[in-house]
């Protein structure tokens, strides 16, 4: 018999090859995304000290009862304007296995357009 693989573990592994070769540092830390079904989180990461520089995710919006491209829209512009007030300008995507879609794509642009550079 075949044993069938759930899409979450071909994204973890997917994950752990991108993994290999993205690392962020405190000059230009790693943008990465979490999406689960209901919300989405963004953080700034810096690798080489193990440090969270900043994070937005969706579950402080109340409102929003779906997740849609309009919401990781708003993610993704929070997270600029977070990175902003910290001087980072530049970050590494870690689009975490996720395909480049959607509203992991709705939040990097948004990222893009509130001053990020990816």
């Amino acid at each position: 018999m075949i044993k069938k693989i759930s899409r979450n573990t071909l994204r973890q592994k997917r994950h752990y090859r991108i993994r290999q070769s993205l690392h962020g540092t405190s000059e230009r830390p790693r943008l990465s995304v979490y999406r689960s079904n209901k919300n989405i989180y963004a953080q700034l990461i810096d690798d080489l000290n193990g440090v969270t520089l900043a994070s937005a995710s969706s579950i402080k919006d109340a409102k929003a009862k779906t997740l849609t491209v309009d919401v990781a829209k708003q993610v993704g512009a929070q997270l600029a304007k977070k990175a902003q007030e910290k001087n980072i300008k530049s970050v590494v995507f870690d689009r975490s296995g996720y395909l480049y879609h959607g509203r992991v794509k709705a939040l990097a642009e948004a990222a893009r357009e509130a001053g990020l550079e990816f």
